[in-house]
């Protein structure tokens, strides 16, 4: 069975900093699509950044310039660095691997707060 074990959530000050990472196991990592979603309460889960097995990244307008995604195919896993954290981009960000099929993770909580 496909997991996305995610990590790195919490609670951040306005203009603080935090890292997600996703590990992913039983599937062949390289070949997947991986990306970052976000789901804040009363809203619709929507896209945060993506990135290709070739490396080709895409990032939500929103985040673009702050948010950078990342993989390390030896360590099947994603990162996510989100710099210059608003209160707007506090959610549950989830992880998510697509090839013919999608899997996602459990989420993790990220909160901007002061």
């Amino acid at each position: 069975q496909v997991q996305l074990v995610e990590s790195g959530g919490g609670l951040v000050k306005p203009g603080g900093s935090l890292r997600l990472s996703c590990a992913a196991s039983r599937i062949t990592f390289s070949t997947y699509t991986m990306g970052w979603y976000r789901q804040a309460p009363g809203k619709q889960r929507e896209l945060v950044a993506t990135i290709t097995k070739d490396n080709s990244t895409n990032y939500a307008d929103s985040v673009k310039g702050r948010f950078t995604i990342s993989r390390d195919n030896a360590k099947n896993t994603v990162h996510l660095q989100m710099n210059s954290l608003k209160p707007e981009d506090t959610a549950v960000y989830y992880c998510r691997a697509a090839l013919l099929a999608g899997y996602w993770g459990q989420g993790t909580q990220v909160t901007v707060s002061s």
